[in-house]
């Protein structure tokens, strides 16, 4: 008999009840004891909508992130707010955005905030973790109320659960010592802390524990691999069963490593890493489990059913109890249900799989497992059908997009005059200060902006009315920046419900769902597209909107867009064709809006690649491939314009460090990056790297509440002028305000422009 389980679930909720519960309670407009309610109430639900399964995961729901649980599981609290007291769960926000709720920090000196735990991505994904934070005197101190209460509450209805934690060595892996220490030797400290956390569960009666280690899919030396070793024969004395997860990738030269560890099963990605299956099946133990994730957690495509079958069935006979199966990886990177789906294209939508319909395809490749295809001849039947409609669409290919791409030459790629020529045609032009200020392009989207877009789309208000609606935001936006006396203007993208749909939206190829809301961090949720056919732009996307905007003003105003690598990395992106022809179809459309732009009179122009890194293969070896058509594709889109014409990229929450080299070859004149919450230490590279063009190194955090004062603010810059000229230095927030209040980003503005004058007087 085959075994179905589940790596993880999304947490949010089909309808984000968890993302307005946070903000409710975060604003004050509701108590601790109701934000636990909705939690306590998303977790019922989702263990139901799992009750199919032989083992449900419990400990993946988290408030805000599961890496910040198992910190606190851990007893791992930055040193700035072990101080403060009260329910623990207000100082695991403050790690996690810099203050908790309002009430409960009325009276405490906390009520300004703290310094936010700095966020990266979780491994290739476009999933924000806060980063744990070592030294070398940190110490481990077990707290596992979380776990333990939530295990009672699974077994209150009968749940069969499988408590999930992160395992020893990725949690090392993925933080970073603040003091140069080297994290390896934290693990005789933090060994014990996991061994009483299985005593612990095992003394609950819990017979499996999922401990992920991801880290194994990627390059460890080794020093690592003996620490892998060694944790596992401590930790494989206990009492549970420890069933060792990996996902995102191939194990490699890890294979024999995961193969060796004393623990009761192995969990591995045979979606990303199926050809390696035969060979660790080779080296396991005979009494050894092997979970093979056989449905994709990370896109939303069906799974071919019957294919799977075909490959999973001989090993079903030869493993019999022991193999179990899954989704590659936890669900947390799809949306919840595709039944909420009502006004989706109906044969795009017959191609797809949210996590609820993922679990269903699990229960019938089991059921065809242990019963036999014909106890769900039908279900395989229409899946067939499914699989096959999609790959013989029309609606899929367009030949005059294939035939654009195979006329792509290198030239496409090359401005005209080398990066110094053209900034001193440009400077000429525009005429900016020193210190020059700017914003990376959204302003806030209030509640008036969301109402009208909500009344437009429901049909309550006409295109007319909403459109003068969306320039009186634009004129208010552009007047405000004015006052502030910034130099490089945006229009705000009051337009723009997100910076990935709002470009694909408008490309042909592209799908939208209504519900399908995927976390990116804490209450942040994203609706990635879905990039289903080939890619073809129309008409024109932007150029009206930044039209207007420039009418308003003297000062330069930034065209804004979504660069394409990015618009492939947060899309679902098909998967029946290289994922670098999809992005060479998405940078052909920029180009074209690009050009256009720059006929209309726009002199700067903005290509946002916030997800360029997050796309690199999780081993280095496989990095320049992707690297070169990642490259090649943004140059596509940006370099057709004069010399005259000053393009930007930014780039957001990326450790980029490794990859500077390939971003200096991008040659945009400016790159505006994160570095706020790195306090500067993204900056590293410079001081072994001479990066050529211009930077804006964020300084105004913007993912927290807290307004970075004047000082702060000429304190990160004088430490960017310590590595980059002043003469290329600009002074920028460190990514877009949508998600701020006006009453939080006037002030921040306000000094950031004031730390820029300031900076001019002392440095220029």
């Amino acid at each position: 008999m085959a075994h179905t389980h589940n790596l993880g679930f999304p947490r949010i909720g089909a309808k984000r009840e968890l993302k307005f519960a946070l903000e409710s309670y975060w604003n004050g407009q509701s108590s601790r004891e109701e934000l636990k309610s909705v939690g306590a109430a998303l977790r019922r639900k989702h263990w139901q909508e799992q009750s199919a399964l032989d083992l449900t995961p419990v400990g993946d729901f988290a408030f805000y992130d599961q890496v910040l649980d198992m910190s606190f599981t851990l007893g791992n609290l930055p040193e700035r707010v072990r101080d403060f007291h009260g329910d623990p769960l207000d100082n695991y926000f403050r790690v996690a955005r810099g203050r908790s709720a309002q009430p409960s920090e009325a009276h405490d000196h906390c009520c300004h905030g703290v310094a936010a735990g700095e966020m990266t991505k979780w491994f290739d994904t476009n999933y924000h973790y806060i980063v744990p934070e070592f030294s070398s005197s940190t110490a481990f101190q077990l707290d596992a109320s979380r776990l333990l209460e939530q295990l009672a509450e699974a077994r209150a209805p009968g749940v069969k659960a499988k408590p999930v934690i992160i395992g020893p060595l990725t949690y090392l892996a993925i933080g970073k010592t603040k003091d140069g220490s080297e994290k390896l030797t934290l693990l005789e400290r933090l060994l014990p802390v996991y061994v009483e956390l299985l005593a612990t569960l095992a003394a609950q009666g819990v017979e499996w524990v999922q401990i992920d280690e991801p880290i194994l899919v990627t390059e460890l030396d080794a020093s690592w691999q003996q620490a892998f070793t060694h944790a596992y024969q401590v930790l494989g004395a206990s009492k549970v069963k420890l069933l060792l997860a990996t996902y995102f990738g191939e194990l490699w030269d890890n294979l024999p490593l995961l193969a060796s560890l004393p623990v009761q099963g192995v969990h591995i990605d045979a979606i990303n890493a199926r050809q390696e299956v035969d060979a660790l099946l080779a080296q396991l133990p005979p009494e050894r489990v092997l979970s093979l994730g056989v449905i994709n957690g990370r896109n939303i495509w069906k799974t071919d059913l019957n294919a799977t079958l075909d490959w999973l069935e001989p090993l079903a006979q030869r493993l019999g109890d022991r193999l179990w199966i899954a989704p590659s990886c936890s669900l947390l990177h799809v949306p919840v249900d595709l039944d909420s789906e009502q006004q989706l294209d109906g044969e795009i939508k017959s191609w797809l799989a949210f996590a609820r319909q993922k679990l269903e395809e699990l229960q019938v490749l089991a059921s065809a497992l242990n019963q036999g295809r014909a106890a769900v001849k039908q279900a395989l039947a229409a899946n067939r059908a499914a699989i096959e409609a999609r790959r013989h669409s029309a609606r899929v290919h367009n030949q005059a997009v294939k035939a654009a791409i195979a006329e792509i030459n290198p030239q496409l790629g090359e401005r005209n005059s080398a990066y110094t020529q053209r900034a001193a045609r440009q400077a000429a032009l525009l005429k900016l200060p020193k210190f020059p200020t700017t914003t990376i392009g959204s302003f806030p989207q209030t509640a008036a902006i969301r109402q009208a877009r909500r009344r437009f789309k429901a049909g309550e208000i006409d295109e007319a009315t909403y459109n003068a609606a969306m320039r009186a935001e634009i004129v208010h936006s552009v007047r405000e920046q004015e006052a502030l006396g910034l130099d490089v203007l945006v229009h705000g993208e009051a337009e723009r419900n997100d910076m990935v749909e709002y470009f694909g939206e408008q490309l042909e190829g592209y799908a939208f769902s209504q519900f399908g809301w995927v976390q990116s961090y804490g209450s942040r949720c994203v609706k990635p597209p879905i990039l289903y056919g080939d890619i073809s732009r129309p008409k024109a996307m932007t150029v009206h909107w930044t039209r207007f905007a420039q009418a308003l003003t003297d000062k330069p105003m930034k065209g804004m867009l979504t660069g394409p690598v990015t618009l492939l990395n947060w899309s679902f992106v098909r998967d029946d064709q290289p994922r670098w022809v999809s992005c060479y179809q998405l940078a052909l459309a920029i180009r074209a809006e690009v050009l256009d732009l720059e006929k209309a009179g726009v002199r700067v122009i903005q290509i946002d690649e916030a997800a360029l890194r997050e796309g690199l293969p999780l081993r280095r070896s496989e990095w320049q491939h992707y690297l070169e058509w990642a490259v090649t594709s943004f140059r596509i889109s940006a370099n057709g314009v004069g010399d005259a014409t000053q393009i930007h990229t930014h780039m957001c929450y990326s450790e980029f460090n490794d990859i500077i080299a390939a971003i200096a070859d991008m040659d945009a004149d400016v790159i505006t990056i994160e570095t706020s919450r790195s306090d500067m230490e993204l900056l590293d590279a410079f001081d072994h790297f001479n990066y050529p063009n211009e930077i804006g190194p964020g300084v105004y955090d913007i993912h927290s509440p807290n307004i970075p004062s004047e000082a702060h603010i000429v304190q990160l810059m004088q430490k960017a002028a310590e590595r980059i000229p002043a003469e290329r230095l600009w002074v920028n927030p460190d990514c877009g305000l949508k998600t701020r209040q006006w009453h939080e980003v006037i002030p921040a503005l306000r000094n950031m422009v004031a730390a820029a004058q300031k900076l001019r007087e002392t440095l220029a």
